[in-house]
């Protein structure tokens, strides 16, 4: 595996990254390859296949939870005024 050095780097974009590697329950060296590892990922395919595993793993999360059919949301939504402003 090949090593990267970034020097430069602002300590405001630092900040950003250690705040989303937190949030994603990540390191910042872990945080900083899925953000490379995703811009370098241009196979719709793999795209395809992580949407995929990331989908499954939502829908075995939320098993026992009550869904609700996203025409009935976007309903409500509307009916409350929040629909888009054509």
């Amino acid at each position: 595996m090949a090593t990267l050095h970034v020097r430069r780097l602002d300590d405001a974009v630092v900040r950003r990254l250690k705040r989303r590697a937190v949030a994603n329950h990540r390191s910042l060296e872990g945080e900083v390859r899925h953000i490379l590892e995703q811009a370098a990922a241009d196979d719709l395919a793999e795209r395809m296949r992580t949407f995929r595993v990331l989908s499954e793993r939502l829908r075995a999360e939320t098993v026992d939870e009550s869904q609700t059919s996203s025409h009935v949301l976007i309903r409500e939504d509307r009916d409350r005024g929040h629909g888009p402003e054509w």
